[in-house]
């Protein structure tokens, strides 16, 4: 459940290409995936995870992907499990705890590189703790461990965290039927195997590069997954009391059974990590889970239980709903719906736009879009991407150029008067302060060809009788946000400019799917024309496509007025209350439902809440004067 939900991150099909590329032509040594840097030497990292990736693609699509990506999942916490059980986890308090773990991992769950690492270090620790509980030492197999770890992601070097926490362990005492020599001879052989990859210390040097040097980069400080948590995401899953909780736990049992040094370690480093770097919260979950089983256990073990709960089968039951109680918040996201899919962030229809019309040459893009740009046009060269999702492959100085020209106008025409792009792929949601949709928007030489939910696609104007701009080129539909804002209220006195905006929103929501946006509106042109059931229809379409998009419930409840249906109308009202966390206005059209359902009590309660949050509402002021004199 808690990894069920449709894959988002768009460097999937950066992963897929380049393993599409290793079992075609093999390892690449080469850049092949971005046009300006075509043919620089390249480092290709987690290259192992990619050439499994690819095939189980290919074999069966999307529900291969989960396929796979569960049986990941599965496998890190059975062994994460097996670690608490080594660890003296007993009960049923550890699968309480391996459920919590799970939802603390949860936004980490895509289908990546650190999903199959998670599995390693869940493997590792497995190994460890049962050596430390008196059980058979096969320390050994880390080494073997270690050499895949190299070769498949980048956090190889968590594993060696983890060996230092249990030499340290070791070199206190604390350890039975082992010896800090052994596991230190292990730790040196495990180093030896990761330089068995197939790019040697260039390969195994990318973690530092990425602490030392990349890190300070302005490319890589607008990578928001290498910032620390955004904490209020994170209150549903628990992270914030697993943080605090583990260590706790272990200075509790200081008292009781003197040091855990390995757990002491363990924790100072994994939490620090977490803190500093959201990339490390699904391997803090991990690391966390045997040491807080074991000892949460412990603690149920003294407690003594109700009558009710004395035999196993209804401690199982508590359990199960226990399960299911901390797991519902999470799992109820609004914003990661359930399901076998993915989520539409790439730019599908774009691409087939572009082959479509013939649109071709030096590109520039936003980068998390270069991933799906690489994978439908590698191996031809003509539609490649200026930047993928792996900033470290772009040359230096393109990348120190990048960040800027998104906010600054001479920056762009600085990397543009360089490169001489011919078409431009840009998010249609622009983060605050980027302006480069309304640069382009105010450049008479470029015109926008192509635009949805996802991209919007801008193409150069030239003198050719053939030109794509003068041919596909929207006329009324702007790119960026400013001038966006302005098309409601031209619409509302320029009758002309509102039947040519129609027409082209009609030509956006023919040439793809995601067209949430141009149906919203449209819902609001046909109310301005008087057609509600087209507005009711137009709204319903958006709200499919963007479910969160502002004010659209807002619109339909006041379309459904106008229909008659004040019933409906509040269940719409409410729910863009519920979603938008009561906006301004919305208390008001909600008392304006109840008003014509009949009931002044409810309406006067709502008008006084709007009036109570936003005094300056007049409409909400003369309402309730309205009915108070009624």
């Amino acid at each position: 459940m808690s990894c069920s939900y449709r894959l988002h991150d768009t460097d999937l099909w950066q992963l897929l290409v380049v393993g599409k590329a290793i079992w075609t032509n093999g390892l690449p040594t080469t850049d092949q995936w971005q046009w300006p840097s075509y043919g620089d030497p390249q480092v290709v990292s987690s290259w192992a995870f990619r050439a499994l990736l690819w095939p189980v693609w290919s074999a069966g699509g999307v529900g291969a992907l989960f396929v796979l990506r569960w049986a990941l999942v599965l496998a890190t916490f059975g062994f994460a499990w097996k670690a608490a059980r080594a660890a003296g986890a007993r009960g049923f308090v550890p699968l309480i705890v391996i459920v919590w773990a799970s939802l603390v991992y949860r936004l980490r769950a895509e289908l990546r590189p650190e999903t199959a690492a998670g599995v390693l270090l869940a493997i590792e620790l497995w190994i460890l703790e049962r050596r430390r509980s008196g059980g058979p030492d096969r320390s050994a197999w880390i080494v073997p461990l270690a050499m895949v770890w190299a070769n498949l992601h980048v956090s190889y070097t968590l594993g060696f965290v983890v060996l230092a926490a249990y030499l340290a362990d070791d070199l206190w005492g604390a350890a039975r039927g082992g010896s800090p020599r052994r596991l230190a001879r292990v730790a040196l052989f495990a180093a030896a195997a990761c330089f068995v990859n197939p790019y040697g210390l260039k390969l195994l040097a990318q973690p530092f590069e990425f602490a030392l040097r990349w890190r300070n980069d302005p490319m890589f400080r607008n990578i928001a997954e290498l910032h620390p948590p955004v904490w209020s995401l994170h209150l549903k899953s628990g992270l914030p009391l697993l943080i605090v909780l583990w260590p706790l736990l272990l200075l509790a049992r200081l008292r009781r059974h003197g040091p855990d040094v390995a757990g002491l370690v363990m924790a100072a480093a994994f939490v620090a990590f977490a803190v500093s770097s959201q990339r490390f919260i699904g391997f803090l979950a991990i690391a966390a889970l045997p040491f807080v089983a074991r000892d949460l256990s412990g603690i149920a073990g003294t407690i003594r239980r109700p009558a009710t709960l004395s035999g196993p089968w209804p401690r199982a039951a508590a359990t199960i709903g226990v399960c299911v109680a901390i797991g519902i918040p999470e799992w109820s996201r609004p914003e990661l719906p359930l399901g076998i899919a993915l989520e539409p962030l790439y730019p599908a229809a774009a691409c087939d736009f572009m082959v479509r019309e013939g649109i071709q040459g030096r590109g520039f893009n936003h980068f998390h879009l270069g991933g799906y740009l690489a994978y439908r046009s590698w191996p031809a060269r003509e539609r490649l991407p200026f930047a993928t999702t792996q900033p470290e492959n772009i040359r230096p100085r393109d990348r120190a150029r990048y960040p800027a020209v998104f906010v600054d106008p001479d920056a762009w025409r600085a990397l543009d008067a360089e490169y001489h792009f011919e078409w431009a792929m840009l998010a249609r949601e622009q983060d605050p302060g980027d302006r480069l949709l309304d640069i382009l928007d105010a450049d008479s030489s470029w015109a926008l060809a192509f635009t949805d939910d996802v991209v919007q696609l801008l193409v150069r104007r030239n003198e050719d009788e053939q030109d794509v701009a003068r041919r596909l080129a929207y006329r009324t539909l702007p790119a960026g946000i400013r001038r966006r804002m302005e098309v409601v209220p031209r619409a509302v006195t320029d009758t002309v400019f509102r039947s040519e905006v129609a027409r082209e929103l009609e030509r956006a929501v023919q040439s793809s799917p995601e067209n949430g946006h141009a149906h919203h509106l449209l819902g609001i042109l046909a109310m301005m024309d008087g057609r509600g059931r087209a507005a009711l229809d137009h709204f319903g379409r958006a709200l499919a496509k963007q479910p969160f998009l502002p004010r659209v419930h807002e619109l339909r409840g006041l379309a459904l007025l106008d229909q008659g249906r004040p019933r409906d109308a509040l269940r719409d009202f409410e729910r863009e209350r519920d979603l938008q966390r009561r906006p301004p206005g919305i208390d008001l059209r909600i008392g304006q439902a109840w008003r014509r359902l009949g009931n002044p009590a409810r309406a006067r309660r709502a008008y006084e809440e709007e009036l109570r949050r936003h005094p300056d509402n007049a409409e909400a002021r003369d309402s309730l004067a309205a009915l108070g004199a009624r």
